[in-house]
């Protein structure tokens, strides 16, 4: 299982699934991020936390823990 934190900086991935329970699964799809839609890794803080991806059209930051349970292919 390869996952959006497994993605390098300048790399476009594409979601399959979604992991988590409840509201975090809520709070992440509430951000855009849904099966299908095309992700684009932006940059990288230097310890690997926040990510910052493009979705959608706009530019979002993510925890490292939030974008472990982001399925990708």
């Amino acid at each position: 299982m390869k996952t959006l934190k497994d993605i390098k900086v300048g790399e476009s991935a594409r979601v399959v699934k979604l992991h988590g329970e409840g509201a975090v699964k809520r709070r992440i799809m509430d951000m855009g991020i849904t099966k299908g839609v095309e992700i684009y890794v932006r940059k990288v803080a230097p310890l690997g936390d926040p990510v910052e991806v493009n979705v959608r059209g706009y530019e979002l930051s993510l925890r490292k823990a939030d974008s472990e349970m982001i399925e990708v292919e």
